[in-house]
């Protein structure tokens, strides 16, 4: 009998939160919540965590259960180990910490039956556009709640401003920003005079990029941040419909990933070029996401100094919404938009508020 069911059994006097996902983010989550939890924070209990080899009750210690977990052997079952999902009930709390396609596939099963979700997967409302909407009804059919701050700019009240602006009457005219955290920080260090790829093994060891840099740099990452402030904004864009432009070039494109160290050198000279067109006229590169009624895009541009995302430093994300109130001068978001911390931050910031509206 495994885990899940031995925990679906239980004695269910108070809801439960359960974690999927137990790598950098989910980590930095037990860590950000034990520290809660020592602040007396009104968090309800870390029942169980689990990942794509394990699921571990937590017991008296989420960090033994985090170890447990990522030391498991892994998983031979024909599904993974949290996928009977049956532990969870109606007011539990699951935290989808992964980037999974298959989890963000089942969020919209846990909120028809009840169960809140709280999300860094981007999979869930900037996937598929079918699946986008199931989640929407099941939402509003369940009442459970859906925290997906930490989808898009790493928890920076993003998504709440324009929901807001929304739900206030406001119509949006367009969105524009810097929505990648580790694109933030590459066009906001490279200075066109040391290599390109230098920066980018830079930003991968210090973990703004995704183990495979590729997954930030084609842009894919963008582009589902986009649609996920699109929908929220009531235009319900597919992922085709956005023009990706992808700084990836052919040659990196296809290599297995234990070869794609030695080839960043395939970065340099497209980037070096870039880099002198935009000095010789005044502008700076940033790597940016729009919509508006027309048309959506992602990618590299040269912005005047004074534009309004032109601005920010580090990993910051900075966002620019026009709408009927902003028509002119935009509502500017801005924030560090990557990093384990900041993400499970906003992740526990959802948790907390689902549980003091329950």
């Amino acid at each position: 009998m495994s885990t899940v069911v031995r925990l679906a059994t239980a004695s269910r006097t108070a809801p439960k939160l359960a974690l999927l996902g137990t790598g950098v983010v989910g980590s930095a989550f037990v860590a950000r919540y034990q520290r809660l939890q020592d602040r007396a924070l009104p968090l309800p209990a870390l029942a169980w965590l689990a990942n794509s080899r394990a699921l571990q009750a937590c017991g008296s210690s989420a960090q033994q259960a985090l170890d447990d977990a990522n030391q498991a052997t892994p998983h031979d079952g024909d599904v993974p180990p949290w996928a009977e999902g049956e532990a969870l009930r109606s007011g539990d709390i699951v935290v989808d910490a992964t980037a999974s396609e298959a989890v963000a596939d089942w969020h919209a099963e846990w909120l028809a039956r009840g169960v809140h979700v709280v999300t860094a997967n981007k999979l869930g409302a900037g996937g598929a556009l079918l699946r986008a909407d199931a989640i929407a009804r099941a939402r509003a059919d369940s009442g459970a709640g859906y925290g997906d701050a930490a989808t898009v700019g790493a928890g920076l009240p993003l998504l709440r401003s324009l929901r807001a602006l929304v739900a206030g009457g406001d119509r949006i005219h367009r969105v524009e920003g810097v929505l990648s955290g580790s694109l933030a920080w590459l066009f906001n260090h490279y200075d066109g005079m040391r290599a390109f790829s230098g920066f980018v093994r830079q930003a991968r060891q210090a973990g703004y990029t995704e183990p495979d840099p590729r997954l930030d740099l084609s842009g894919e990452d963008v582009r589902r941040k986009l649609l996920i402030l699109a929908r929220a904004a009531g235009f319900p864009l597919q992922a085709e419909d956005v023009r990706v432009d992808s700084l990836v070039p052919p040659e990196l494109a296809a290599l297995p990933l234990p070869d794609l160290d030695s080839a960043l050198v395939h970065l340099d000279a497209p980037l070096a070029a870039r880099f002198r067109e935009a000095s010789r006229n005044g502008a700076r590169l940033r790597f940016l996401g729009r919509f508006d009624a027309e048309r959506a895009s992602v990618g590299l541009q040269a912005l005047p100094l004074d534009h309004p995302l032109c601005g920010g430093g580090g990993t910051d994300n900075r966002v620019a919404i026009y709408s009927d109130r902003y028509p002119e001068h935009p509502l500017v978001v801005q924030g560090p938009g990557a990093g384990a911390e900041v993400t499970a931050a906003a992740l526990l910031d959802d948790v907390l508020a689902i549980a003091a509206a329950a």
